[in-house]
C-alpha cells in the first residue's frame, strides 16, 4: 500500500512541496547525508566503484583493439580511469539516493527516527539544531540557494551543502524548540527566492482583441 502524499506540517503549507513521505530536511549539510546513508547505498557506490573498471577490461576483451599478450598492459590506465569515475560516480549516486530520503521523495522511516532522535537532544541541550556557522548570514543564505535541490543536477555540476546555516524548511518546534521560525528563507518583504523572481518578471497585460 503506497504512502499517502504529505504535507510538513507546521510549515508554510501553502508554499510546501507536496511529498510521499514526511520531510526530514530540504537542504541537508553534506556530513549528514553521508551519516545517514544506508547500506544500499554503499553497495550501489561499490558495485559502480567495481563495475566501471571491470566493463572496459571485459569491453576490450570482447572487441579487442591489439593482441592478447599486451591486454593487462594496454588496459591498465583505463582500469585506473574506470576506477576513478566509478567511484566518483557511485559516490554521487550514493549521495542523492540518501537525499531523497531527506526531502521525503523515498521511504525514509529510518532516517526520521534517527533525526527526531538527534536534534530533540540538541534541542534539549541548547545548542543550535543544524550547527553553529562561522559565515556571515548572507553567505549562509547565498551557499543555501546554490546547493538546495543541487542533488538533481550533479550531472552538470556536482554542488553538496558544506555550509551550516537555518534554512531547511522544518518547523523547530517538533523537536522541543519553543518560539522558533520556521526555516525558510525569505526576503524583508516576506518573499521566498522563487517568489521575488515573479515579482521581478514584468506582468504583460493581455490587449483585447480589436474589432474586425
Amino acid at each position: 500500500m503506497s504512502a499517502p502524499w504529505i504535507k510538513a506540517a507546521g510549515v508554510d503549507n501553502g508554499h510546501q512541496r507536496k511529498t510521499r513521505y514526511p520531510l526530514i530536511d530540504q537542504d541537508p549539510h553534506a556530513s549528514r547525508v553521508i551519516r545517514y546513508m544506508r547500506g544500499s547505498d554503499f553497495a550501489t557506490w561499490a558495485a559502480m566503484t567495481i563495475g566501471t573498471p571491470a566493463a572496459f577490461y571485459g569491453w576490450e576483451m570482447i572487441d579487442s583493439t591489439g593482441p592478447a599478450r599486451t591486454l593487462h598492459a594496454r588496459m591498465r590506465p583505463f582500469v585506473w580511469t574506470g576506477l576513478f569515475l566509478g567511484f566518483t560516480g557511485g559516490f554521487l549516486v550514493a549521495y542523492q539516493r540518501s537525499s531523497l530520503r531527506f526531502w521525503g521523495w523515498a521511504e525514509n522511516a529510518r532516517e526520521e527516527a534517527r533525526d527526531l532522535a538527534e536534534l530533540s537532544q540538541r534541542a534539549r541541550e541548547g545548542k543550535p539544531l543544524y550547527g553553529e556557522s562561522s559565515q556571515p548570514a548572507w553567505v549562509q543564505a547565498a551557499a543555501h540557494r546554490n546547493s538546495q535541490y543541487s542533488q538533481l543536477k550533479f550531472s552538470l555540476f556536482p554542488m553538496l551543502n558544506l555550509v551550516n546555516h537555518p534554512y531547511h524548511g522544518t518547523n523547530p518546534a517538533k523537536y522541543g524548540v519553543q518560539n522558533a521560525e520556521p526555516g525558510i528563507l525569505r526576503n524583508a518583504e516576506g518573499l521566498r527566492p522563487g517568489e521575488m523572481l515573479q515579482k521581478k518578471q514584468p506582468k504583460q497585460e493581455q490587449e483585447p482583441p480589436s474589432d474586425a
